[in-house]
C-alpha cells in the first residue's frame, strides 16, 4: 500500500495562490467525492485546509501524485505548472513524517500552536463522513495524534510561543498608546476571532462589535465579551466607528473593499486604523494595504512577529523530532506487516476448510457408531496429514536446492521449540 502526500503551505506558496485552494470545512466531504471519482483508482483520501496550508493525504495499490496534482490545479483553476513549482509531493515515510509534524505543531508558522491538531481531528471527521478513510490513512492520522500527544506532554514546544492572536494584539499596541481607548470589530465569529477576542478583551478596550453572516453565532460570541452584534451588511456605513479591524471569515470575495474604507478614513478625518486580515482567500482587498493612514497585515505579515523565541525552544524542538521518527518508524511497520495479510487470510481460510472437512468426516463416524476414542484419533491424524502435506511433498520432491529451503523452512514453521 503506498502512501502519498500533496500539499502548500505559508513557506511554499503566497497568500494569494492559498486562497484558491482554501477548503470551508462544509466543503471537504463533496471536495474529496469530486476528486475520487476523477482519479482512474479511486484511493483513501483526506484533505487538510487551514489559513496556513492545504494538503492532500491518498492512500492506495499505486502513488497517484501527478494525477493528485493535475486535480487539484483545475480545482483552483491554475495551470498545473504552477502548482507544482509551489507545492511539495511527499511519499510513504516522508508522508508520514510530515503527517506526525503538522499534528505537532512543528510545521506550523506559530511553533507548537494547539489549533492545527483540532483542525487535522475536523478534517478526518469530514474524510469519515465521505467514506474516504480507509484503513491505512486511519492508522496514519491516529498515530499523528498519539505522536502529537507525545510531544505536547513530553517536551516544552508550546512554551513560551506567541499566537497569531496575541501578536494582533502587541502590533495594535505598538500603534495605539492606550487600547483601552481602542474601538475594536471583529468581522467573523469562528475559532480564530474567538481567539482574538479573548487576547483583545484581556487588555479592556473601549468597546468591542462583532459583524457575522448568521446573528446568532455573533450573539453567542458577543455575550461571552459583552460585545455588540452587528450585521455584514451594516459594515459600510459603520466602518468609520472603529479603530480596529480584525477579520476572519470563509467568504471567498474580500468582505472589507477599497471604497470602503476610503470612505471610513475620511469621516474619521484621517484618523488612523488598525486592521488585520486573518483569512484565505483575502477579507480586506489588498489595495487597502496602500492607504496611508491604515495599518493593514495579513496572516504572512504576522510571521515575523510571532517568529520571535524561537531559539529557546531548539532543544524541545530536538526532543519532538526524536519522537516524530519513533512514530514514524512504528507507522512504516505496521505498513510492512499489512503486506502479509491477504496471505494470513488464505491461511486461516484454508486451516478452516480443512477443520470443516475433518469435524464432517468425524460426525459421520459417530453416527455410525464409531468409538469416540478411534474418532478423535482418526480427526487428530488427518488434520495433522493435511496441515503437513504440503511441507513433506517439498522435502521428498524437486531439486536440491528446492529441498533446502523447504528443510529451513520447515525446521522455522514447525520444530521453533526444538531450537
Amino acid at each position: 500500500m503506498a502512501v502519498w502526500a500533496l500539499g502548500i503551505n505559508h513557506t511554499t506558496a503566497p497568500l494569494d495562490l492559498r486562497g484558491r485552494f482554501a477548503f470551508a470545512i462544509d466543503q471537504v466531504e463533496p471536495t474529496l467525492h469530486a476528486m475520487r471519482n476523477a482519479l482512474t483508482r479511486v484511493p483513501e483520501a483526506a484533505l487538510i485546509s487551514t489559513c496556513n496550508r492545504t494538503e492532500i493525504y491518498c492512500a492506495g495499490e499505486q502513488a497517484l501524485l501527478e494525477p493528485t496534482l493535475a486535480w487539484l490545479a483545475q480545482c483552483g483553476g491554475v495551470p498545473a505548472d504552477l502548482l507544482r513549482a509551489h507545492s511539495y509531493t511527499l511519499n510513504d515515510g516522508l508522508a508520514a513524517r510530515h503527517a506526525f509534524r503538522v499534528a505537532s505543531g512543528l510545521d506550523s508558522m506559530v511553533l507548537g500552536e494547539p489549533q492545527i491538531l483540532g483542525q487535522i481531528k475536523d478534517a478526518v471527521r469530514a474524510a469519515e463522513a465521505a467514506g474516504a478513510l480507509g484503513t491505512t490513512l486511519s492508522q496514519l492520522f491516529q498515530r499523528s495524534f498519539a505522536v502529537a500527544k507525545e510531544v505536547r506532554t513530553s517536551t516544552e514546544i508550546g512554551a513560551h510561543s506567541i499566537s497569531m492572536a496575541a501578536a494582533a494584539v502587541r502590533l495594535a499596541g505598538q500603534l495605539f498608546e492606550d487600547l483601552s481607548e481602542v474601538k475594536v470589530l471583529f468581522v467573523g465569529a469562528g475559532e480564530m476571532i474567538d481567539l482574538c477576542a479573548t487576547h483583545f478583551a484581556a487588555k479592556n478596550p473601549k468597546s468591542i462589535a462583532i459583524a457575522n453572516r448568521t446573528l446568532s453565532r455573533g450573539e453567542e460570541l458577543a455575550t461571552k465579551f459583552g460585545a455588540e452584534v452587528m450585521r455584514l451588511a451594516d459594515l459600510p456605513e459603520r466602518l468609520h466607528e472603529f479603530d480596529a479591524v480584525i477579520s476572519c471569515t470563509a467568504s471567498t470575495l474580500p468582505l472589507i473593499g477599497l471604497g470602503s474604507v476610503e470612505r471610513a478614513l475620511k469621516t474619521r478625518r484621517r484618523r488612523p486604523m488598525f486592521m488585520v486580515d486573518l483569512a484565505v482567500p483575502r477579507d480586506i482587498e489588498i489595495e487597502v494595504k496602500a492607504l496611508e493612514d491604515v495599518y493593514l497585515y495579513t496572516v504572512d505579515d504576522l510571521a515575523s512577529v510571532v517568529q520571535t523565541a524561537q531559539a529557546s525552544r531548539q532543544a524541545a524542538v530536538a526532543q519532538a523530532e526524536a519522537i516524530v521518527d519513533a512514530g514514524v518508524q512504528s507507522f512504516l511497520h505496521w505498513i510492512e506487516q499489512r503486506s502479509t495479510v491477504p496471505l494470513i487470510q488464505q491461511l486461516n481460510a484454508q486451516a478452516d476448510e480443512w477443520r470443516a472437512s475433518e469435524i464432517a468426516r468425524a460426525r459421520k463416524l459417530l453416527a455410525r457408531g464409531e468409538d469416540v476414542d478411534t474418532v478423535l484419533e482418526a480427526l487428530s491424524k488427518g488434520l495433522t496429514q493435511k496441515m503437513l502435506h504440503g511441507a513433506m511433498a517439498e522435502l521428498r520432491g524437486g531439486d536440491s536446492h528446492t529441498r533446502e529451503r523447504a528443510s529451513a523452512a520447515a525446521q522455522q514453521f514447525f520444530l521453533r521449540k526444538a531450537r
